[in-house]
């Protein structure tokens, strides 16, 4: 029987042992799409408790501890943190199967150096050792992400985000990660919204357009992108119910948005058309400034409408959305190529069903401008598991060019999550390891060790052309 993640944990051949202790381990970590707030980072914050750092709006708990009928009042109410974190343990020492039980591991022993296990018998223990850990110096916010080898983090950021503290992390000499901004238009886009209008007078006051048009519209999103360009911005981010093809005319576009600006309702048919003319624009802007682009799709959010009225979104009621729109993706991938608009794309869904599509439809679009340039994200959200890593890396491998790979992400808002990708990468390994264990692959150290470090670090650094610190 092996012993509960120690050193070799997953590493279940001497090869996947070997590839990763000589050569994914110790490479530092590219978190290309996370949620931490920049704020934050540049004000170093404290935590007094282990529930501040690990439950504070993560609906990945929350969502775990009502699956096993927690009241809400020692989730988001009003319990005292050692109250939550009490309850977290007791949920979490008979979670077997789910990923939160590696990740929450994992965590306590890298962070605080924490080898047991976390049940209801030990919440305690633990409550007490992280907070007297937490107090110490280096577990501040720049002090997790140091220990964790970061060398750059990607914030999420509205197109009207000032970037203060991005500019004040950049000019900091005393904290060697890179921190930029990455461009997520959401609030632009989803012009079905009762706060479009709304959101539309932010944006212009920022960029100094008059938008009562979709003319002036993009060019108040051009004026940003540059804005955004200047604080080293290459990468965007969309999230997406899914990728459309609807094309219409600029005079019909123009109508839509006239329609919605004078507060009338749009329909299903004229809402993907503004969508897809939205994304057709953004698309062709970040060809012509070598930004990537990301399409997070697939997924059906706020289901509990009383929670959401009570807790608002993001707060663990979203779900897979069944609907594989394969053949829009690809119609719209090809509209962008036939357009020379087509950047480096990173497509995501969240039905692992989509995983051999998204495969296939990513190799239709290859060119030598970049390794993989269409590339199948990492296994998102309700996939970040051990098998539907597991899967994601399997059918890429089948179906595409693993080596090519840009890998992990944390996707959260934690600054504990580092550790996400220390478990990705013994995934990998072991993946490789059986392949190489059961005559697979040669045993060919050189290339085995140039692809993992490749998919754990290089591949990123290499394909998003981001400007690090000097």
């Amino acid at each position: 029987m092996a012993a509960f993640m120690d050193r070799d944990f997953l590493l279940n051949t001497p090869t996947a042992r070997w590839l990763f202790h000589e050569a994914a381990e110790n490479c530092p970590i590219i978190d290309y799409h996370c949620h931490l707030n920049p704020r934050e980072i540049w004000e170093d914050v404290r935590y007094e408790n282990i529930t501040q750092v690990w439950l504070g709006g993560d609906h990945y708990k929350w969502r775990l501890m009502r699956c096993a009928g927690v009241e809400e009042k020692y989730i988001t109410g009003d319990a005292s943190d050692y109250e939550k974190f009490c309850k977290w343990a007791e949920v979490l020492g008979k979670a077997i199967g789910n990923p939160l039980y590696h990740w929450s591991h994992l965590e306590l022993q890298r962070f605080f150096g924490w080898h047991g296990t976390l049940s209801a018998r030990t919440a305690d223990e633990v409550w007490e050792l992280t907070k007297a850990k937490l107090a110490e110096p280096g577990m501040s916010a720049r002090g997790l992400i140091t220990q964790s080898n970061v060398s750059i983090v990607c914030t999420t950021d509205d197109p009207v985000d000032s970037l203060e503290y991005h500019e004040k992390l950049a000019a900091d000499k005393s904290f060697a990660t890179t921190v930029l901004p990455a461009w997520r238009p959401d609030k632009a886009m989803n012009i079905e919204k009762d706060t479009w209008a709304g959101y539309l007078a932010q944006l212009a006051a920022v960029s100094g357009v008059e938008i009562s048009s979709f003319a002036a519209l993009k060019q108040a999103l051009s004026v940003r992108m540059d804005f955004f360009a200047a604080h080293g911005c290459t990468l965007s981010d969309h999230a997406l119910n899914y990728v459309m093809y609807a094309p219409a005319s600029e005079e019909e576009i123009e109508a839509i948005v006239a329609k919605r600006l004078a507060g009338k309702p749009v329909t299903a048919q004229e809402e993907a058309a503004f969508k897809f003319a939205f994304m057709r624009f953004v698309a062709g802007e970040y060809t012509r400034r070598n930004w990537t682009m990301q399409l997070h799709y697939g997924c059906r959010r706020d289901n509990n409408l009383t929670m959401f009225g009570r807790l608002g979104p993001d707060t663990g009621y979203d779900c897979i959305n069944n609907y594989t729109p394969s053949e829009q993706t690809a119609a719209f991938l090809g509209a962008l190529e036939k357009d020379g608009a087509l950047p480096r794309t990173i497509l995501y869904s969240l039905n692992p069903n989509d995983n051999q599509a998204i495969d296939t439809i990513c190799g239709c679009f290859q060119s030598s401008e970049a390794v993989s340039k269409i590339q199948h994200g990492s296994a998102w959200w309700f996939n970040d598991h051990f098998q539907g890593m597991t899967d994601q890396l399997t059918s890429l491998a089948n179906l595409g060019y693993l080596a090519g790979f840009v890998g992990m992400l944390t996707d959260s808002r934690s600054f504990l999550s580092y550790p996400r990708h220390e478990y990705f990468r013994r995934i990998l390994c072991r993946l490789l390891g059986e392949w190489v264990e059961d005559g697979r692959f040669p045993e060919d150290r050189e290339i085995l060790t140039e692809i993992v470090r490749g998919v754990s670090y290089e591949n990123a650094r290499r394909y998003f052309a981001f400007q690090e610190k000097n």
